[in-house]
């Protein structure tokens, strides 16, 4: 199959082979829109079924020629392939049809390099690049095989080859490094918050869903939000006041899309390690999308896989998911049926955030309880234990002591029971 787009003047041939794993035609509308985040505009989209990948080419001999007399006619100049490579198929196909080659996960690897803004977020790309590079090393033709040359290197020596590999090794080695100092880093941020009794909420999702969009309309977090993928590679987190009185931590996540490159999974482990260790996980999704139930599985058994590798000592994969179909202002019906585990929003407008934050609250487990006190003066120092985990919203002095109207954290519940003065509990 032949798809063209004959009014764009920068060109991209996307190339796929159908082997019945998965929707060719969804995943290469998705390899579209990835190429129009790095830069580059489609020209055509070829697929070819196959029962099983050529070993040399992925695809049939007839197909690139299909390509080559494309690129000839229409002066594209890159053919980015559905999937991964070795090296020695990206060279035999740029063989067979003169253009540059590059496939899925290099495309990937490319736009996370453009988006990463702090230096975590440019360790973890760079780790994910060199892993990826490393088994690819041997296949780049005689360039990398040749002994080096002048004084000291005659002889049997090393080859270049393998110079470059033992140079990636090193680098692989220290980027690791300097992750892991991060990552103790983020722990004992995890752990200060767990011991304050912060409540944490991770976003997390398919990426270009809005998650962004929606951190920034409940927080003011002025994250950047793009309609392009992966607006958003390192974690942002910002208080969030809910209905009941409690203050949580809402972490906006890296985004993720099928068939994510295990190279990315490994190097944002740490990041996405937020959703992990949260206390509930909101599971962002495009209700206007075709695919939109593929959005919920893709990132379910994301972290589902997280959870099974974890590294940490805390594995949090059984916490609450509240499933959140953004994007309802595009849509003139709802085709999902509403639970307490599901919430209609559109970030953009605001619809549906009252009923969103209800359910935050309401699946999160209850650490704090609101109550009014009557605290007799002698016992002033309740006072200060509740402000410590909790919080106080008003305040009295009557003839007996101070009448509090507070949020109590259970851990002192027993302290100040013979104080309550409402009957609820």
């Amino acid at each position: 199959m032949f798809e063209t787009n004959s009014h764009k003047t920068q060109r991209a041939i996307l190339l796929a082979v159908d082997t019945g794993e998965y929707d060719v035609s969804i995943s290469l509308d998705e390899l579209s829109e990835l190429a129009q985040t790095a830069g580059a505009e489609t020209a055509a989209k070829v697929s070819q079924r196959r029962a099983a990948y050529d070993p040399a080419t992925c695809v049939g001999s007839g197909s690139l020629e299909e390509v080559k007399n494309f690129c000839q006619n229409d002066g594209a100049n890159l053919i980015i392939f559905d999937g991964e490579l070795t090296a020695s198929q990206v060279r035999n196909i740029e063989n067979a049809t003169g253009v540059e080659v590059i496939d899925r996960t290099t495309l990937i690897l490319d736009i996370f390099a453009q988006r990463a803004v702090t230096s975590a977020g440019r360790l973890q790309v760079e780790l994910a690049q060199q892993k990826y590079r490393l088994p690819r090393l041997g296949g780049q033709g005689n360039v990398l095989s040749r002994l080096g040359g002048g004084i000291g290197t005659r002889g049997p020596g090393e080859t270049q080859l393998e110079t470059d590999r033992r140079h990636v090794r090193r680098r692989i080695s220290a980027l690791e490094k300097q992750l892991r100092e991060l990552e103790s880093q983020r722990d004992l941020l995890r752990l200060r918050r767990k011991k304050n009794g912060i409540p944490c909420v991770a976003i997390v999702g398919y990426t270009n869903v809005g998650k962004s969009t929606l951190l920034n309309a409940l927080t003011n977090a002025g994250v950047l939000a793009e309609d392009k993928l992966f607006a958003t590679l390192d974690p942002t987190a910002r208080a969030l006041s809910l209905p009941d009185g409690r203050t949580v931590m809402l972490i906006d996540t890296v985004g993720l899309v099928r068939r994510l490159p295990h190279q990315l999974v490994e190097a944002f482990h740490s990041t996405l390690e937020e959703a992990l260790q949260a206390d509930l996980l909101l599971n962002v999704c495009d209700i206007s999308s075709p695919d939109v139930q593929e959005q919920v599985a893709v990132t379910e058994n994301v972290i589902r896989e997280l959870g099974e590798n974890s590294r940490g000592s805390v594995k949090n994969i059984d916490q609450p998911i509240l499933t959140v179909f953004n994007k309802c202002d595009l849509i003139s019906e709802c085709p999902i049926p509403v639970n307490e585990k599901v919430a209609l929003i559109s970030a953009k407008t605001g619809f549906g955030f009252d009923l969103l934050l209800e359910k935050i609250s309401a699946l999160l487990e209850k650490t704090q309880v609101r109550m009014k006190l009557e605290i007799p003066f002698e016992k002033g120092f309740l006072l200060g234990l509740i402000r410590q985990d909790g919080k106080i919203f008003s305040e009295e002095y009557t003839e007996n002591g101070t009448k509090i109207e507070a949020l109590v954290d259970r851990r002192i519940l027993s302290q100040v029971m013979p104080y309550r003065i409402d009957s609820e509990f």
